[in-house]
C-alpha cells in the first residue's frame, strides 16, 4: 500500500507541474477551409514561387562578354521601364477617378509634361541599344508598346513621327518583349530574374505572363559553335 500511495503521489506531481508548464505546440496557424459545411483544417503555409535559374554558360568567351555587356545595360534602363509602368499605373487610376471630359484632359496634359520632363534628361544620355532595351522593357511592364502610349497619350501624328526619328538610330518605338522568340529578350529576362533574386533589382511583375522555364527550355540548349 505504501508503493502504491508514492506511484498516486508522483503521478499527481507530474500532471499538475504539465499543467503548469504546459509544453509549447507548433506555432503554425492552423487555418480553416469550409466545404459544403464541413470546416477542413489547412497548415501549410502558403510561399512565392522561386524560380530555379539555370547555371549561365556560354559557347564561348565573344558570347559570355556579349551576356556581360546586355546585363550592364539593362541593368541601367530597368529603373526606367519601371518607374514609366508606376507613372502609367497611377496615370490611369487617376483618371478613373475624374468624371468630367475636361478634367481627364486637363490631369492627362499635366502629367505628360510631367514624365517628359522627369525621363527627357535622362534617356538623352542612352545609348542606341539601351534605348531599344529601354522600349522592350516599357513593353513588358506595361503590356504596351512604346508607340501605343505616345498614341494614347499625344496624338497618332506624333507617335509615327517618334518611330520615324527612333529608326534613325536603329530604334523602333514599336518593338516588343518577346523572350520566347527572341533570344536578346530571353537573356534580359534572365539578367532580371537573377538581379531580383539577389535584390539588386526591386521585382515588378511583367503586365502580361511569360513562362522563364519554356523560354529555358528552348534558349539554354547546347549550341555547338558554327563551322569554319
Amino acid at each position: 500500500m505504501k508503493y502504491i500511495l508514492y506511484i498516486t503521489l508522483f503521478f499527481s506531481v507530474v500532471l499538475n507541474a504539465q499543467e503548469e508548464n504546459p509544453v509549447k505546440q507548433d506555432s503554425t496557424a492552423v487555418h480553416y477551409m469550409i466545404i459544403e459545411g464541413d470546416s477542413i483544417p489547412v497548415t501549410s503555409v502558403d510561399l512565392k514561387e522561386v524560380l530555379v535559374l539555370p547555371k549561365l554558360s556560354f559557347v564561348d568567351r565573344e558570347a559570355r562578354i556579349r551576356y556581360i555587356i546586355l546585363r550592364r545595360k539593362t541593368l541601367k534602363v530597368y529603373p526606367y521601364a519601371k518607374l514609366a509602368a508606376e507613372r502609367l499605373e497611377a496615370l490611369q487610376n487617376r483618371l478613373d477617378s475624374l468624371e468630367r471630359k475636361r478634367d481627364k484632359k486637363r490631369y492627362t496634359k499635366v502629367i505628360q509634361r510631367y514624365i517628359e520632363d522627369e525621363f527627357s534628361a535622362e534617356l538623352k544620355k542612352l545609348t542606341k541599344t539601351e534605348g531599344q532595351i529601354l522600349v522592350k522593357l516599357i513593353h513588358r511592364q506595361t503590356g504596351k508598346t512604346t508607340f501605343e502610349l505616345i498614341k494614347e497619350l499625344r496624338s497618332g501624328w506624333r507617335a509615327f513621327w517618334f518611330n520615324s526619328t527612333a529608326s534613325l538610330f536603329n530604334i523602333s518605338l514599336k518593338r516588343e518583349f518577346i523572350p520566347i522568340d527572341v533570344e536578346e529578350d530571353y537573356l534580359i529576362e534572365d539578367i532580371l530574374q537573377r538581379a531580383f533574386q539577389i535584390e539588386r533589382l526591386k521585382r515588378q511583375e511583367p503586365a502580361f505572363e511569360i513562362d522563364f522555364y519554356d523560354c529555358v527550355s528552348k534558349w539554354s540548349k547546347p549550341k555547338s559553335k558554327p563551322s569554319k
